[in-house]
């Protein structure tokens, strides 16, 4: 099973991503959890150029790290850990692509999708939460998450930037909502908690009483 937690600045996916994982372990369930950017080496190593790097990348040369990192990770984490009967849980993945480089950034939907598509090698997550908040309050969480540090390159960018990556989201949950589940995550972390256990209760065959 492959769950990925998606949605924008400081919508809680690395808090629920946590939760989750714990409550699943709690059941003796194996479970890998990893992240995007990231996830290998080399995608850690990405993560720093695209997130903390002062070195100017431009929209496609951005997208095509991005896609970098997904290749490696699909091919030398989440394959294998699928193949040995692990749950992964991902920290982002193909849809945070489309709606921070398609929708955020501007580039073509129907280009993204396809060169996406080549670097995931088919994959596709079994189940996705989008954990949905207002803009001004993701913001506002991150600036308080990060304190006196820096935000990264993502975080920096203006609202207009993070309304649209928003939209796409939402965008992309109505198209698949088989997929995906769209949660308020502007609620406080327990309840949001709660909503995602009773999701991947149902599609797991879980009951957590």
């Amino acid at each position: 099973m492959f769950i990925t937690i998606e949605g924008i600045e400081g919508g809680g996916k690395t808090t629920q991503v946590g939760l989750l994982a714990a409550a699943l372990q709690a059941r003796k369930l194996a479970v890998r959890i990893t992240r995007e950017p990231g996830g290998t080496r080399l995608g850690e190593e990405i993560r720093g150029l695209l997130l903390h790097s002062a070195t100017r990348v431009g929209r496609l040369a951005e997208l095509f790290l991005i896609l970098a990192d997904r290749a490696e990770h699909v091919e030398g984490l989440i394959r294998p850990a699928l193949r040995a009967g692990d749950i992964v849980l991902c920290d982002r993945f193909s849809d945070s692509t489309l709606a921070y480089q398609a929708y955020g950034r501007e580039l073509p939907l129907d280009a993204v999708r396809t060169v996406e598509s080549v670097a995931r090698q088919g994959l596709r997550p079994d189940l996705t939460f989008v954990l949905d908040c207002p803009v001004d309050l993701g913001l506002a969480r991150t600036r308080r998450r990060r304190g006196s540090a820096a935000a990264d390159r993502f975080e920096a960018q203006d609202a207009a930037f993070h309304e649209r990556v928003r939209r796409g989201f939402l965008a992309l949950a109505g198209e698949d909502p088989q997929r995906i589940v769209v949660i308020d995550g502007s609620r406080p972390a327990e309840e949001v908690h709660r909503a995602v256990l009773a999701a991947s209760g149902e599609r797991l065959g879980i009951s957590w009483r």
